[in-house]
């Protein structure tokens, strides 16, 4: 599947140190290991970290880029930021995200054609996070008509119907996987699903557990993208696991060191 790695962001305290200080070490140390466990992207967030957000993404994209060639997710709810980081890329970049409402959609995606970026498009507009599946879908189909509108091909396009965690609503799961099901019916060919798969287990005890149980559920619902912890080797493991059941990946008895973490679903 495709896997945007999470560890360089600004809420992490070794990165937020890192950013503080300039220490470019630990970014390479970030980069290096989170590419060697097969991510597919390196998403890169600022956070809180810094005043400058604009001058600390450059400074993260760019020692990112000093370390590896892996792609980048350049991830920010401010433009400005997003646009400093896309000032410095070299590699295959995604930007990570826009909101649904249709006059933000139209700047991200004449963004994302300029630079020839994948998006990541969020199911929620000016009144918020809809609670039902309905309406989530209705701004997906609004995403897939901007991006046929700007001519930016549906391969480019992630939607992400903005996964809550389990202590804030235990609907959550069950909810997604209708959603993401719907989802595959908006367009021929259908854009990319992806959630930030940490959300769903913050604030609980057994966060790998649920992470990896939801994972597997969502591969087979029809999700291909997730934001994740691409560390965790029994995560990634399952990720695997799911695509050979579902005859994505082929069996063998080295199926886990056969397989292609870099691979799409």
């Amino acid at each position: 599947m495709i896997t945007l790695a999470e560890r360089i962001n600004g809420q992490f305290l070794d990165v937020k140190k890192a950013i503080k200080e300039r220490n470019p070490s630990v970014i390479h140390d970030l980069a290096k290991k989170q590419t060697e466990a097969g991510a597919t992207y390196l998403d890169i967030n600022v956070g809180t970290a810094a005043a400058d957000q604009e001058d600390a993404m450059k400074w993260l994209v760019e020692s990112t880029q000093e370390a590896v060639s892996t792609p980048i997710a350049i991830d920010s709810q401010k433009l400005s930021v997003i646009k400093a980081g896309l000032e410095v890329i070299k590699n295959d970049v995604m930007i990570n995200s826009a909101q649904g409402d249709p006059d933000v959609l139209d700047t991200y995606m004449k963004l994302a054609k300029e630079h020839n970026a994948a998006l990541i498009c969020l199911t929620m507009n000016k009144e918020g996070i809809p609670q039902n599946v309905d309406t989530r879908i209705e701004i997906a189909a609004e995403i897939a008509g901007k991006a046929m509108e700007h001519d930016v091909d549906m391969d480019k396009i992630y939607i992400d119907p903005i996964l809550f965690s389990i202590p804030v609503d235990q609907k959550q799961p069950a909810y997604m996987l209708e959603v993401f099901n719907q989802i595959k019916l908006i367009s021929d060919p259908s854009p990319h699903i992806t959630v930030g798969l940490s959300n769903l287990a913050q604030g609980t005890q057994e966060k790998s557990l649920i992470c990896r149980t939801f994972l597997a559920m969502a591969i087979a619902a029809g999700m291909d993208t997730a934001l994740m912890d691409v560390l965790d080797t029994e995560l990634m493991d399952t990720a695997i696991c799911a695509e050979m059941l579902l005859n994505k990946q082929i069996y063998s008895d080295s199926f886990l060191k056969a397989a292609d973490r870099k691979s799409v679903v």
